[in-house]
C-alpha cells in the first residue's frame, strides 16, 4: 500500500554501523538502562539469609556453600512466576552439580579440581545459551564448583556439600518467588509494557539516522513480549479476562510494530510527537487499563490524511487498540484475545540439540570457554598458583564478553575492578570482624554489585571481588597479605588467558556465520512474500503467526550475529563493508513482515510471483558463494512498493561489499608478491 503523502522512491538513509570500541568511555562510562534495585535488594536478602542459617547450622567454613547457592536469585528475573519456579528448580539442581562436582574433584587432587572447573564452565555455557538463560549465565555456575574446591572436606562430605549448596538454593528460590504474593503478574505486564515504549522510541527514531538501531530494538522487545506471555499460559489463567487483554494487548502492539515499519520506510521526516508520546501511555495502561489514552486524542494527526496513507493507518491501529483497552480492558470478547498459535514451553531438548549443528554460534562458544578455563587452570598449576580456582572465574568472567573486542574490554574491566577490590577486601578482613559481620557485609556487597553491575562491568567487579575473598577467606582462612597477592595474581593471569582464548580459539565464528544469516532472513522473507503473493495460499491466524515469529526471530538473530562479528579481530575488517548489506536485509525482512500485517493483502498473477521469487533466491545464491547478484528487472508490486527498492538496494550493497573484497584479495595478493620478490632479491644478494 503506497504513501501519497511521500511520493518518490526516495530511500531512508541509512544508520551508523554499530562501532565497539575500547576505550576509556568503554571501560568506566555507565550503559544505558534502570538500575536493577529489585535485584539487588534480592540478592542480599537471599545471601544474609542462606550464610547465617547455614552458619549456625553446619559451621561458617561449609556455609559459603549455602551463600553460593542463594544465587539462584539472580537468574530468570523477568520470566513469569509459574515458569520461573520450575527454571528456578534447574538452576538450582545446576548449582548443586557444581558443587558436587568441584567437591568430588578437589577430594581426588588438585589437578582433578582444574578440570572440573574447566568441564563446569563449558557445560554451564552450552546449556545456558541453547535454553536462552539470562545473564549472569555460566558466571555464578564457575564460581560454585570453583569455591567448592576449596572447601575442607573428603569423599564422604562431597553429599553434606551437596545439601548445603542445595538449601541456599532453595533460599535463593524462595526469595526470588516471593513477588508471587503482591504482583503475580508484573513480569508479563514489564514484557508487554516494554513492547509498547520500545514501540514510542521507534516512533521518535522515524526519519532520523537512529531508525535501523530502534527498529531492531523494538523487534527484540516484541519477540521477548510473545515469549514470556506464551509462558505465563497456564491452563486456568489462559481462559482469564487479564490474560486475554494481555495477549489482545501485545497483539496490538506487534501490529502498530509493522504499521510502523511501512511509514519508516517511506517517510524521510520525523513524526509529531504525539505519536510517541500516545504509545507510552499505551504502556503505562498495561498495568492500570484506566489510563488508556483516548482514542480521540489522535484525531489532530489524522486530520487531511487519505484513510489508506501508512500514516493514517498507523493511527487507525493505535486508536483501535485505546479504544479496545478502554472498552472492555481487552477481555474475551476481543477477537484477538482468544485464541494462541504456538506452544507454551520451548522444546528443550531439541534447543540442546540445535545447539550442536553447524550452523550454531553455542557449540564453539562453548568449546571456547571449556578450553580457555581449563588451560587457565592448568598454566597457574604448573607456574605454582596456589588456590588456582580463581584463575578459572577471571577467565570465565572475561569469555562472557563475546568477541574479542568486548572480551578485551571485561579483561580491563575485571582487573581493574579486582584490584581495587582486592584492596579493600583486604582492609576489611584485616579488621577481624565477627562472623555476623562477615554474613552482613558479605550480603550488602552482592547487592551493590547487582545493582551496578548490569551498567558496568568494571564497578561490578570492584563491588563483588570483596564479598568473594569474604566467602573463600571464610571457607578456608589465609594470611591476608598471601590471599591479596595470590587473588591479583590470579586476575591478571585469568584475564590474559581469556584475551587469548578469544583471539585464538573460534574468533572467527560470528564473522564465519555472518553470510548465512543473511540467507537465513532472505529465505524467510521469500517464504512470506510467497504466502502473501500467491493466490492460492489461504493466510490464517496460525500460519501469520507462524511465519511472522519465524520472521522476526531470523531479523533478531541477523543483527546479533553481525554485532558479534564486528567485534572479531581480525575479520572484522571485512565484516564492516556488510554493513549495508545487512540494514537492506533487515529492512526487506520487516517489510516482508509488514506484508503480513495487511488485511486482504493482494495476491498477484503466476508470473509475477515467480519472478519475485526467482529475485529472492538470486539473491540468496549471491550471498552464499559471494558474488554479484545478477538480478533482472523486478516485477511491479503496487501494494508492496518499498520491497522492490530494498531488493534493488541489497543488490546494489552486495556488489559493493564483493568488489572490496576483491580488493583487499588482489592488495593481499599484491603484498605477498612484493614479500617474494625483496626475498628473492635478498638471496640474490647472499649468493653473490
Amino acid at each position: 500500500m503506497g504513501d501519497t503523502s511521500h511520493p518518490g522512491p526516495r530511500r531512508v538513509a541509512v544508520g551508523e554501523r554499530p562501532r565497539p570500541r575500547v576505550d576509556l568511555r568503554a571501560v568506566f562510562g555507565l550503559e544505558s538502562g534502570a538500575w536493577a534495585w529489585t535485584t539487588a535488594a534480592q540478592a542480599a536478602i537471599a545471601m544474609t539469609v542462606s550464610f547465617a542459617l547455614a552458619a549456625w547450622l553446619f559451621g561458617p567454613q561449609v556455609a559459603t556453600l549455602a551463600a553460593m547457592g542463594s544465587m539462584t536469585v539472580l537468574y530468570e528475573k523477568k520470566t513469569p512466576y509459574v515458569y520461573r519456579s520450575a527454571a528456578l528448580a534447574l538452576v538450582g539442581l545446576g548449582f548443586v552439580i557444581s558443587v558436587s562436582l568441584g567437591s568430588l574433584a578437589s577430594a581426588l587432587s588438585p589437578w582433578a579440581a582444574v578440570f572440573s572447573i574447566g568441564l563446569t564452565a563449558g557445560l554451564a555455557t552450552w546449556v545456558c545459551a541453547a535454553w536462552r538463560v539470562d545473564k549472569p549465565g555460566p558466571l555464578f555456575f564457575v564460581l560454585v564448583g570453583a569455591i567448592s574446591t576449596i572447601v575442607p572436606g573428603g569423599l564422604a562430605d562431597v553429599p553434606l556439600h551437596a545439601a548445603i549448596a542445595a538449601s541456599g538454593a532453595a533460599v535463593g528460590w524462595a526469595v526470588s518467588m516471593s513477588g508471587v504474593f503482591v504482583r503475580a503478574r508484573h513480569p508479563e505486564r514489564q514484557a508487554v509494557a516494554g513492547a509498547y515504549r520500545k514501540l514510542a522510541v521507534l516512533l521518535r527514531a522515524v526519519g532520523t539516522p537512529e531508525l535501523d538501531h530502534a527498529q531492531h530494538d523494538a523487534s527484540v522487545a516484541v519477540a521477548d513480549a510473545w515469549r514470556l506471555v506464551l509462558l505465563a499460559q497456564t491452563r486456568g489463567y489462559r481462559t482469564s479476562d487479564e490474560a486475554a487483554r494481555l495477549r489482545s494487548l501485545l497483539r496490538w502492539v506487534s501490529d502498530m510494530h509493522l504499521a510502523t515499519t511501512q511509514v519508516c520506510m517511506a517517510r524521510p521526516t520525523p513524526l509529531p510527537p504525539e505519536a510517541a508520546a500516545f504509545a507510552e501511555r499505551m504502556a503505562a495502561a498495561v498495568a492500570a487499563p484506566e489510563k488508556a489514552p483516548d482514542p480521540a486524542d489522535l484525531d489532530g494527526l489524522r486530520r487531511g490524511m487519505r484513510p489508506r496513507s501508512l500514516e493514517a493507518r498507523l493511527y487507525g491501529l493505535m486508536a483501535r487498540a485505546a479504544t479496545t483497552e478502554r472498552r472492555d480492558a481487552g477481555g474475551l470478547d476481543d477477537e484477538r484475545a482468544r485464541t494462541l498459535h504456538d506452544e507454551r514451553y520451548p522444546a528443550l531438548w531439541g534447543a540442546l540439540r540445535s545447539s550442536l549443528s553447524q550452523d550454531s554460534l553455542i557449540r564453539p562458544t562453548a568449546l571456547r570457554m571449556w578450553i580457555t578455563v581449563t588451560a587457565a587452570g592448568a598454566l597457574a598449576m604448573a607456574v605454582g598458583l596456589e588456590n588456582s580456582y580463581w584463575v578459572g572465574i577471571t577467565t570465565t568472567a572475561v569469555l562472557q564478553g563475546g568477541n574479542v573486542v568486548l572480551t578485551l574490554n571485561r579483561s580491563v574491566q575485571r582487573s581493574l575492578g579486582t584490584l581495587v577490590g582486592v584492596v579493600i577486601g583486604a582492609l576489611i578482613i584485616a579488621a577481624h570482624p565477627p562472623l555476623a559481620g562477615v554474613i552482613v557485609l558479605a550480603g550488602l556487597f552482592q547487592g551493590a554489585a547487582q545493582l551496578v553491575i548490569g551498567r558496568n562491568f568494571f564497578y561490578g567487579s570492584l563491588l563483588i571481588t570483596p564479598m568473594a575473598l569474604l566467602l573463600s577467606y571464610t571457607a578456608a582462612p589465609h594470611p591476608i597479605t598471601e590471599l591479596a597477592e595470590t587473588r591479583i595474581v590470579d586476575t591478571v593471569v585469568g584475564s590474559l588467558v581469556g584475551l587469548a582464548g578469544a583471539m585464538l580459539l573460534w574468533r572467527g565464528a560470528s564473522a564465519t556465520r555472518l553470510p548465512q544469516s543473511i540467507v537465513g532472513v532472505l529465505e524467510e522473507a521469500r517464504r512470506s512474500m510467497a504466502a502473501v503473493l500467491d493466490q492460492d495460499t489461504v493466510i490464517d491466524g496460525r500460519l501469520r503467526y507462524e511465519l511472522r515469529r519465524d520472521m522476526r526471530a531470523a531479523l533478531v538473530s541477523l543483527r546479533g550475529v553481525y554485532e558479534s562479528a564486528i567485534g572479531d579481530v581480525p575479520r572484522a575488517a571485512s565484516t564492516q563493508p556488510l554493513w549495508p548489506v545487512v540494514v537492506a536485509t533487515q529492512r526487506t525482512g520487516y517489510l516482508a513482515l509488514s506484508a503480513l500485517a495487511l488485511d486482504g493483502p493482494e495476491p498477484v498473477g503466476t508470473i509475477t510471483l515467480q519472478r519475485v521469487d526467482l529475485a529472492f533466491r538470486e539473491l540468496i545464491s549471491a550471498m552464499e558463494e559471494r558474488r554479484t547478484p545478477r538480478m533482472g528487472a523486478l516485477p511491479r508490486l503496487p501494494a508492496y512498493p518499498r520491497i522492490n527498492m530494498e531488493l534493488r538496494a541489497l543488490s546494489t550493497a552486495m556488489a559493493g561489499a564483493v568488489a572490496q573484497d576483491e580488493r583487499t584479495a588482489r592488495l593481499e595478493a599484491e603484498k605477498r608478491a612484493e614479500l617474494e620478490r625483496r626475498r628473492a632479491q635478498g638471496d640474490l644478494d647472499a649468493d653473490l
